[in-house]
């Protein structure tokens, strides 16, 4: 972890790209931080299985400006393997992944340390840890996809993808990849490979398995995602005309989402298995929003409504990252109250947020997930305000 008070350079500077990385972050935090998951407003739930919700667009659509920022820090080792270069990818990797361990393990800490378990039985959880999740996983697409890109030059790189995305369609399709059930490839790799102590535990309706949906077979389309968006990065670099790279940005956003959706008759988009027409899709809709905010902010100026998105999107690892351990402190710590004790999430919510929508639940549950974005928004701002970058 990195940080640097210097402010990054204004020339050719994208933006939108910044608004976009915001927006996906504050989205992020906005749909894991409800007051209640039992109470939630459908566009904020995610699609049990197949099925696509607005709520399933802001994980992918993070990556896919990964793969744009990809682009843009490997330009400065012109696209060489190099010392450097590997191992710029090899510390990114290695940084990602252990902050989204530990964030892992505090979750299991905290909750041991504050029952009955002793600090050291509370210390060495390791046997149930979950070892992968969003960070894990933005760590693993990083890493390999980074790497693919300085290994694979040129058009290659579209074929690869293409290619990485035909032979998951095939493991999905002969491995029972779209069946929700211990018989999934998905769930007999990840459980043999993982082992289920440290895995998800999904359901759907009377069916509870150990499901990841950031498990390590489906890490394999997740590359190609974050390939995607680096072969976006390189038609946006390649010309300085803003209007030029909307354009490039809507046709590839169309051709793909298209894709995907017309796809989706055969091989259906699912989140969970992260499924190629998932990936075109999301991908496809990512572009598209890219290109809409290039034109409404660098072509046509209207930039008086970024600061909020921009405060999220200039340190968008830490801000998320210091979201989830915050949400962790909150939700196990517990203080006394007239009926024993709760925790300070509970505490906040039956008090304060609960009264002021009148016992409306679902309400209740979204206005305390905006307010713990605003409470973030804040650490952002301030970062923002004193130039303060802390790159991970």
């Amino acid at each position: 972890m990195e940080k640097t008070s210097a402010k990054p350079p204004k020339s050719n500077r994208l933006l939108a790209l910044d608004i976009m990385r915001g927006i996906t972050i504050a989205g992020m935090i906005l749909v894991n931080n409800p007051g209640e998951w039992s109470n939630i407003y459908a566009p904020l739930r995610h699609a049990q299985w197949n099925g696509l919700t607005p709520t399933d667009l802001v994980f992918p659509f993070f990556m896919f400006i990964m793969g744009i920022s990809t682009y843009f820090s490997l330009r400065k080792y012109e696209f060489k393997i190099s010392s450097a270069s590997i191992l710029k990818i090899l510390r990114r990797t290695v940084v990602i992944f252990a902050i989204g361990l530990f964030l892992a393990w505090f979750g299991l800490f905290l909750g041991g340390i504050l029952s009955d378990k002793t600090f050291l039985e509370a210390v060495a959880n390791f046997d149930r840890i979950r070892i992968l999740g969003v960070m894990p996983r933005l760590a693993l697409c990083y890493g390999f996809g980074a790497s693919l890109a300085l290994l694979i030059p040129g058009k290659r790189l579209w074929w690869f993808t293409g290619s990485l995305l035909v032979l998951y369609s095939l493991i999905l399709i002969f491995g029972n990849g779209y069946e929700f059930s211990d018989a999934n490839v998905i769930a007999i790799v990840d459980n043999k490979v993982l082992g289920p102590n440290h895995m998800y535990t999904d359901h759907i309706g009377d069916v509870r398995l150990k499901f990841d949906p950031e498990g390590l077979l489906s890490t394999l389309p997740s590359i190609a995602h974050v390939l995607i968006g680096f072969i976006c990065g390189g038609l946006i670099c390649s010309t300085k005309d803003n209007e030029l790279r909307m354009n490039r940005l809507f046709i590839v956003g169309t051709i793909l989402a298209f894709s995907g959706l017309l796809l989706d008759y055969g091989l259906p988009i699912n989140k969970k298995i992260w499924s190629p027409t998932f990936v075109l899709t999301t991908c496809g809709l990512g572009s598209l929003l890219l290109g809409l905010l290039i034109w409404i902010i660098d072509v046509k100026g209207y930039k008086k409504w970024c600061t909020f998105f921009e405060s999220f999107g200039r340190n968008p690892l830490f801000i998320y990252c210091f979201s989830t351990f915050l949400a962790i402190i909150i939700g196990r710590v517990r203080v006394p109250v007239a009926e024993g004790t709760s925790s300070l999430k509970n505490v906040f919510y039956d008090n304060v947020i609960q009264p002021l929508c009148f016992g409306n639940a679902c309400l209740s549950s979204l206005l305390f997930a905006i307010s713990f974005v605003l409470f973030n928004w804040l650490i952002g701002y301030y970062l923002y305000k004193k130039n303060i970058i802390i790159t991970i």
